[in-house]
């Protein structure tokens, strides 16, 4: 009974990854009671032959409040189940659980060493998380569940436990995190870490300084309109190349030799390819990005690789009153493990940003009457952006060579195919966004 109650309730969440598919069936790998009305479910869905498996925090209640209607899952007999991530009634077990080193029936909770857990704040979860369900206690601390469990430990958890543990900048500190044993493995269900409650999301930052910009009159240049972000962007390239050199001074570091670099350009042709074949627009400009990847199948030169952020944008950054704080070090939660771990080039993260620049400039022209008449604003401040982005980045140690720069650029037109077919299949009117990346800078 409580699968079918799951199998209804499971496809309907935003964390789901198996949207648009049908549950073909669905069983309980682990049920442990964590507290009197309180268990922690590991669900198994399989569909279309392939399996993954979920974390749910499974409330009972003789009768549910208001307050927890939308967490309903079902009922069984007389007994309310539901989503118990919503009630903060039922959560203090994280942060007692994290405090105490706990263990139970296979789940270890730990803290990190040194790090002092206060168990007294109540919890609320965050609205926007998509992937994965964040509780925010107090003002001090948010704690990411993994929704979408895959043996092995999170990148996020690896990372900024190992730069904390160099007293590195920019990040926010950790406390804590849950695990337990999946195939054999030891798998991250949970890491808590500092909230960082007063500081401001880059991407509201730079949407503010773009909206200033175009409520402005024509002739106002953008380094003079109200709200001009290039200083942000200049600190935040510091920020990244700092965040950058942490990693590569915590992590192993290595080089990729001239055959891989050119299986990378092969990479690059079958997303383009695959992109063509979905969305005939970018089929105009098909000889222009051969063009760059053909320049990347002709460096000589080694690529140095390291650990990176992985998915890395104007999103990931909050800006607090000193600093920029970078976060989610999990890289792209669709991705493989193995790869979201693998050592890759910095420029990634650069042409991340990059783009990111990109979208905050022409977000705000998706269905606006003067888009065409905004275009050349969008552009301006894009390129000024980018500009200090790149200035910061140096400025913080971060190395772009000649060849680098067609490295870089090749990372920013694969990004921008990939956007194209996200936009074409999720949001068509946001389409010439990424179509902008293919014209000749």
């Amino acid at each position: 009974m409580l699968d079918e109650l799951l199998a209804a309730w499971i496809g309907r969440q935003r964390w789901f990854g198996g949207k648009g598919r049908p549950i073909d069936d669905l069983s309980i790998d682990s049920d442990i009671e964590l507290t009197l009305g309180l268990r922690h479910l590991i669900v198994a869905v399989w569909q279309e032959g392939s399996r993954d498996r979920y974390q749910v925090l499974l409330g009972e209640r003789p009768s549910l409040p208001d307050r927890l209607t939308h967490a309903l899952i079902g009922t069984i007999g007389d007994v309310y189940l539901y989503d118990a991530v919503h009630d903060a009634v039922r959560t203090d077990w994280l942060l007692d659980g994290m405090a105490r080193d706990e263990e139970r029936c296979g789940l270890r909770m730990r803290h990190v060493p040194g790090a002092a857990i206060d168990t007294e704040p109540r919890s609320v979860v965050l609205s926007a998380e998509q992937s994965n369900t964040s509780l925010v206690y107090g003002d001090a601390y948010i704690c990411k569940l993994f929704r979408r469990l895959i043996p092995g430990v999170n990148p996020e958890l690896e990372i900024v436990t190992a730069l904390a543990a160099r007293n590195a900048p920019h990040i926010a500190q950790p406390y804590g995190w849950i695990e337990t044993d999946l195939d054999g493995t030891g798998t991250t269900l949970a890491f808590m870490q500092e909230f960082l409650s007063t500081a401001n999301d880059g991407w509201d930052l730079a949407l503010a300084s773009v909206r200033d910009l175009y409520a402005s009159l024509p002739e106002v240049p953008a380094s003079e309109a109200g709200g001009d972000f290039a200083a942000e962007s200049l600190r935040l390239g510091t920020a990244t190349a700092r965040v950058h050199r942490e990693l590569a001074a915590a992590f192993p570091t290595d080089v990729i030799e001239t055959h891989e670099v050119k299986r990378m350009a092969e990479g690059f042709r079958r997303r383009l390819g695959r992109a063509v074949s979905e969305v005939p627009a970018l089929r105009h400009h098909v000889t222009g990005i051969e063009h760059v990847y053909h320049q990347v199948e002709l460096l000589t030169n080694e690529v140095p690789v390291q650990r990176v952020h992985g998915d890395y944008h104007l999103g990931q950054v909050m800006r607090t009153t000193t600093d920029w704080v970078v976060l989610d070090f999990e890289g792209e939660p669709g991705q493989p493990l193995t790869e979201r771990r693998a050592l890759s080039s910095p420029l990634r993260d650069v042409a991340g940003m990059l783009r990111s620049f990109d979208y905050a400039a022409r977000h705000l022209l998706a269905g606006h009457p003067e888009a065409e008449a905004l275009e050349p604003r969008a552009q301006e401040w894009a390129d000024r952006n980018r500009a200090a982005f790149l200035d910061g980045y140096a400025e913080g140690g971060g190395v772009i060579t000649r060849g680098d720069a067609v490295l870089l650029r090749a990372f920013e037109l694969s990004k921008a195919v990939y956007e194209v077919i996200y936009e074409a299949r999720n949001r068509p009117t946001w389409l010439p966004i990424p179509l902008a990346a293919f014209r000749p800078r």
